[in-house]
């Protein structure tokens, strides 16, 4: 499932199944709140959604009936994943624009195994649509937030072809919002490097972040946007025919590395940290070093706290000595 520029959305589609993780998670809430229903209007049994939710495997349900009232955007994110903090904040502004047409479901990829068997999302992101019940796939990977409102008319459209048509409130009329404290201001550099950032000037960031790190070695933010800085940078210019490079030549150390960052853009660690570590093992020590940094980049892009990490740290522990 990927992102076509150009692609119509024609009918609903049934390539994936809800009905069965739908009518588990049912039966579960009815054990738990003694069969408690959704509320007539569509909306879940707890009151007015907004327009972006977070759900669990356990809310599906409710949210399957919203669907039959309103337009559902669901988005499998993880936080580990680049191309998901790239793709939030713009599937946010876009559903929100929609003034209550659409809600944007949000759902994390590792806590919510049932929803993500369910909607076959082999990679992060995944979006899809639910519409009256049914799931409409849309696209996998970061899409450009200007190709993500005409296919979100497209999916208004469907939805109104299929009797959909209602909204939901953009805040929760009833209770009072919750006042959040400022957020700290950023460091300047880090400031500074995250407009660079936003000009899709790299290599400035990327300095910035370098000098944040010579002035204080401790600050972990900077570690880890520093690694993803670089690797965004690199994205851009990873050749086409890499992979089959990589295949034809294992010992290809740039190929091999420009696979894995591939992989770590789609949210497949595992498979960007193994090949790496296979690389690492069959390096002659001139290419090791390389291969190490990429690694300990790939480590702080994921968190240390994050079991993956642990397993490839055990196993590069091993090739070192």
């Amino acid at each position: 499932m990927a992102a076509v520029p150009g692609a119509s959305i024609s009918g609903l589609r049934g390539a994936i199944d809800l009905a069965p993780l739908v009518a588990r998670q049912n039966q579960q809430a009815q054990q738990v709140a003694g069969g408690r229903p959704a509320a007539a209007d569509g909306a879940p049994a707890d009151g007015p959604p907004g327009v972006v939710i977070e759900i669990g495997d356990a809310d599906l349900g409710r949210v399957v009936e919203l669907s039959r009232t309103v337009a559902v955007v669901l988005a499998v994110v993880a936080e580990w994943s680049t191309p998901s903090a790239q793709l939030l904040p713009a599937l946010q502004r876009v559903v929100e624009s929609a003034g209550g047409r659409l809600v944007l479901a949000i759902v994390d990829h590792d806590a919510n195994p049932g929803i993500v068997e369910s909607l076959q999302a082999q990679s992060v992101p995944t979006v899809v649509a639910v519409i009256a019940g049914r799931p409409v796939p849309l696209f996998a990977g970061a899409v450009p937030e200007e190709q993500l409102a005409p296919l979100f008319e497209q999916v208004l459209e469907l939805a109104s072809q299929n009797g959909v048509t209602g909204s939901v409130p953009m805040t929760d009329p009833v209770a009072e919002p919750d006042v959040e404290p400022e957020p700290e201001p950023l460091p300047p550099l880090h400031a500074e490097a995250y407009e660079a950032i936003d000009r899709q000037d790299y290599a400035e960031a990327a300095r910035l972040f370098r000098t944040a790190i010579a002035q204080d070695p401790r600050d972990a933010a900077a570690v880890a946007a520093l690694a993803q800085v670089e690797l965004l940078d690199r994205l851009r210019t990873v050749p086409g025919d890499v992979r089959t490079r990589a295949a034809a030549d294992p010992k290809d150390v740039d190929a091999a590395l420009a696979v894995a960052d591939l992989d770590m853009a789609g949210g497949h660690l595992e498979d960007a940290f193994a090949r790496v570590l296979d690389a690492f093992a069959g390096a002659p020590p001139t290419e090791r070093e390389t291969l190490r940094t990429r690694l300990l980049d790939y480590f702080a892009l994921t968190g240390n706290d994050d079991p993956r990490v642990a397993a490839a740290r055990r196993r590069l522990a091993m090739l070192l000595y």
